[in-house]
């Protein structure tokens, strides 16, 4: 039986041993009530008992010790009222932490519910469902309307309408065409569709995601391994008021009232909730943060190391620019260039054929193409000699006229595709790999929130680097930069502070490795840069960093509020405990107020604060 279910049947008994205690009262049978009463707190401090000798085992120390000797020191003096009082309290407050912890992990729990099991697969004999280890890449699959896409890969026929919500965090269905890529773990609001599988399972999207959310579940934050230490210091104070109260009063319900009020305090109750609820907050907006360490680390970053292609910029060129010669419309060489480079496994070519796909233009059929690997494309194309590729090759195959108006497009950060037709320059295209929209912004809205330094490490060009930063708030730019060469980097500028490293690719993970926070654009990025990063956003928004580091320093702050109120109510509670001023019942009532208050207050850190998106639903 798990710890939970076992607190949830043992707050009955205290509960069912205080009710009859009390009838037996009524019907005046006081011996049978104390009987009562004794049994009910043996059961919960033998549960308990056994409890704090498996925490020593660990080597964990904390204030189910208080508990055990408030409850042990009732029954000694006779109070068995306030035993059962404080027995029924503490394994209410642990039922309690039990709930409130089940309600910080749902979006968690939704996120792991949602994971396919099974596939459907069409083979020699039609459809069949299939086990999901079994689907190999290349399949073809059948999602069915209300599915989950149970492994990453590309849409094959028809329109695909994806709920990518659990995954990215975004609201709205988004649509992927024939050819696109869809990713494992969203789910399918439209009609069937056909999808070829990219990835086997254990290697897609969701499964790795799944990995990383039951590792964070697994972790306990440094700050709750410092509540335990705090936790240590409490017991040390809680049995020097209850010795002293005994001492100079001579009465030792007094120090039981002091331990009573001590039991449980809201340091091992506040810390996990309040971490355990920004983990499910950040979650929910497509943050996937790593565990407690990375949560508090990321409220403490001073630096921040840029990545630049596919991080700072879009990773993809898009074009931007375009000129024309010779009467030819510029869409009509968009078509022609695209149709060419349908033959090129190119990465411009895909690029162009891509963008020509996204403004509806009507690709035609090439013949007779050839290709110069590196330089470009030859084809005929509805009758018409074109030649696509590089300003050199394709000015070496026409008369070299309009030439240098075609250089003029050239930017540090571009790329040109010049287009030839029927052995005359018809224009050009300027590929950019453009900064994200609102990039400035967040590297503003970063530096005014405590990042002192913004540093950009790239392997490109220092050229194109310069070009690419214009007018952002960057302190430093690295180029030309080697993957050992960025793990230097990073090493180098924690003597500013501590330092968060943002990539998406296979070159950026040692560096992801080498810095205190970790952050990995993971719905574009590389696996090697999701599974080493401590923080990955599971949306291609970089503003989603600011986002993470607001979530961050509010479940902090929460968490050391309620500790900080907590503490100084128990404190107070005991003290007026110490002067006999509240019996041993009332302080039970009084401490579990204290832990009820700092409980919800903990989970505040599931709602939105300042510098975050909307709440999901």
């Amino acid at each position: 039986m798990r710890l939970t279910d076992l607190r949830a049947y043992l707050v009955a008994v205290p509960a069912a041993g205080l009710v009859f205690g009390l009838v037996a009262r009524w019907f005046d049978r006081p011996a049978l009530s104390d009987q009562i009463w004794t049994g009910a707190t043996l059961v919960v401090l033998i549960a308990l008992a056994i409890e704090i000798v498996t925490s020593l085992r660990r080597g964990e120390v904390g204030l189910d010790i208080v508990a055990f000797l408030s409850m042990s020191a009732a029954l000694a003096v006779g109070e068995t009222l306030a035993a059962v009082v404080v027995a029924l309290m503490y394994a209410g407050g642990q039922n309690l932490e039990a709930f409130a912890e089940r309600r910080a992990r749902r979006e968690m729990a939704a996120l792991l519910g949602r994971a396919p099991r099974t596939a459907m697969r069409y083979g020699d004999g039609g459809l069949a469902e299939v086990a999901l280890d079994a689907v190999a890449v290349g399949d073809r699959l059948l999602v069915r309307q209300g599915d989950v896409v149970p492994v990453d890969g590309t849409v094959s026929g028809g329109i695909a309408i994806l709920d990518e919500a659990a995954i990215t965090g975004e609201a709205v269905p988004v649509q992927r065409r024939d050819g696109q890529p869809v990713i494992s773990g969203t789910l399918n609001v439209g009609g069937p569709f056909d999808m070829l599988a990219g990835r086997i399972a254990r290697d897609s999207t969701f499964a790795g995601i799944i990995r990383m959310v039951e590792s964070a579940q697994r972790s306990k934050a440094p700050m709750a391994r410092l509540a335990d230490r705090y936790a240590l210091v409490f017991l040390a104070v809680s049995l020097v008021i209850a010795g002293a109260a005994w001492f100079f009063s001579g009465d030792p319900v007094r120090a039981v009232a002091v331990l009573v009020v001590a039991t449980p305090c809201p340091l091992i109750l506040a810390v996990p909730v309040a971490i355990v609820s920004g983990l499910s907050r950040a979650a929910a907006r497509g943050i996937l943060i790593k565990g407690g360490k990375a949560l508090e680390a990321l409220a403490r970053v001073r630096v921040l190391v840029l990545d630049k292609t596919g991080t700072l910029t879009r990773g993809e060129a898009r074009i931007t620019s375009e000129v024309v010669f010779g009467g030819i419309a510029a869409a009509e060489v968009l078509r022609l260039a695209a149709s060419a480079d349908q033959v090129s496994k190119h990465v411009v070519a895909r690029t162009l054929v891509a963008e020509a796909e996204a403004r509806g233009l009507v690709l035609s059929v090439p013949t007779d193409a050839r290709e110069t690997p590196g330089e470009g494309v030859t084809a005929r194309i509805d009758g018409r000699q074109v030649s696509v590729g590089g300003i050199g090759f394709v000015t070496g195959l026409t008369d070299g006229a309009d030439a240098d108006a075609l250089r003029s497009l050239k930017k540090d950060n571009g790329v040109v595709v010049a287009v030839a037709v029927d052995g005359r320059l018809a224009g050009g295209l300027l590929m950019v790999d453009e900064v994200r929209t609102g990039a400035a912004d967040l590297l503003r809205h970063l530096r005014a929130s405590g990042i002192d330094r913004i540093v950009l490490a790239t392997g490109d060009r220092r050229a194109v680097a310069d070009a690419v930063v214009g007018d952002l708030p960057v302190d430093v730019i690295h180029a030309d930069l080697a993957p050992d060469a960025k793990v230097a980097i990073v090493i180098a500028e924690r003597a500013y502070g501590p330092v968060m490293m943002i990539g998406d690719g296979v070159n950026d993970a040692p560096a992801l490795a080498a810095a205190e926070i970790g952050v990995a654009m993971g719905a574009t990025g590389s696996s090697a840069a999701s599974e080493t990063a401590d923080v990955v956003l599971l949306v291609d928004q970089l503003d989603r960093v600011a986002e993470a580091i607001a979530i961050a320093a509010r479940s902090r702050s929460i968490a050391l509020q309620s500790v900080g109120a907590g503490i100084g109510l128990s404190v107070v509670g005991m003290i007026v405990a110490a002067f006999g001023l509240i019996t041993p019942v009332q302080g039970a009532v009084l401490q579990e107020v204290i832990d009820v208050a700092v409980i919800l207050n903990a989970l505040r850190a599931l709602g939105a604060g300042r510098g975050e998106g909307p709440s999901p639903g």
